[in-house]
């Protein structure tokens, strides 16, 4: 088994109703890494940095699993920056800086060893570097899933509709699914989406959980009641990570293990925003990931006689 990993590792600093950081570890594919080798041994992680990137974080990084070879430094440049600030209800955010530094001329490089992958996740980045890394491999992986996001729908929509045409699952929250099919209702809007060539569609809806769509099924998954969520930053690319990682540790990508890799990546995410940044799902123990899933499980298990309820 091998899972390849390609997105960003960045800083962020982020404020809330609960506090405020400085610069703190992020990054999709940081998130990515940390939670898929919950599930698997070895990640393999292409992405840039800058000078200024701590090697204590690229050590933590290969502690927990992930392989970070992929990982390009240009020593005399700075490394990705973003900044927000999220608003009471935790669902919206402000954008308040944006410093894109060694992103700005990122061209991936898939080391040889990498390449020859079962298992592609492509972090949320420009469409046609995503493109470019899938033809870059000389054997398409038995799974291809990518995340996107409703930026590159305002600036590069054909490019992202060529990229989509060769993935297996996307992954995406409901503003965007509906801005990239124009349809209103999810179901349509899933519809229109896998008619543009993905076999699995992906809607995440943040505190009100996720839907997996397939053809001629619908999978709804719910998400933990929470008492305090403290960083929403990162969750839908531990989510990604987790539905990832699970799916290749069992090498099954049936729609009825897909589900279940749902209910692992939500798990993942809803420890992801009970602390700053990566700071939880660093720590986190084979125990309480446990726990965590039979708290999912219990949510929306019940017994139902419907011969005597009608």
């Amino acid at each position: 088994m091998s899972l390849l990993a390609i997105g960003t590792v960045a800083f962020d600093a982020i404020e809330t109703p609960f506090g405020k950081t400085d610069k703190i570890l992020g990054g999709a594919a940081t998130y990515i890494g940390l939670a898929a080798t919950r599930f698997v041994k070895n990640v393999n992680v292409v992405s840039v940095v800058g000078g200024d990137f701590p090697e204590s974080y690229l050590t933590m990084m290969q502690n927990r699993g992930i392989n970070t070879d992929g990982i390009e430094i240009k020593k005399d440049e700075k490394t990705f920056f973003w900044s927000g600030r999220y608003h009471n209800d935790m669902n919206t955010r402000d954008t308040l800086d944006t410093q894109l530094n060694v992103l700005e001329s990122f061209k991936p490089i898939v080391p040889e060893s990498y390449k020859d992958c079962e298992f592609l996740m492509l972090g949320n980045l420009d469409p046609e570097i995503q493109k470019q890394v899938i033809e870059s491999l000389p054997n398409r992986p038995k799974l291809i899933v990518a995340d996107t996001m409703n930026f590159w729908m305002d600036i590069k929509l054909e490019a992202l509709k060529e990229t989509i045409k060769l993935v297996d699952v996307l992954s995406i929250n409901d503003e965007e699914a509906r801005q990239l099919s124009g349809e209103y209702s999810l179901v349509r809007a899933a519809q229109k989406i896998m008619a543009m060539g993905p076999k699995y569609l992906i809607i995440k809806k943040g505190e009100h959980g996720a839907l997996l769509f397939n053809q001629n099924e619908v999978f709804f998954a719910p998400a933990l009641p929470l008492e305090e969520v403290f960083d929403p930053t990162g969750a839908g690319d531990t989510f990604a990570g987790g539905f990832i990682g699970y799916l290749a540790q069992s090498k099954d990508i049936s729609f009825g293990n897909m589900k279940r890799a749902i209910i692992f990546g939500s798990a993942l995410a809803s420890f992801t925003v009970e602390k700053f940044g990566t700071e939880r799902i660093e720590s986190l123990t084979e125990e309480e990931i446990d726990v965590r899933v039979k708290q999912f499980v219990d949510l929306v298990q019940f017994d139902i006689e419907l011969e005597n309820s009608l």
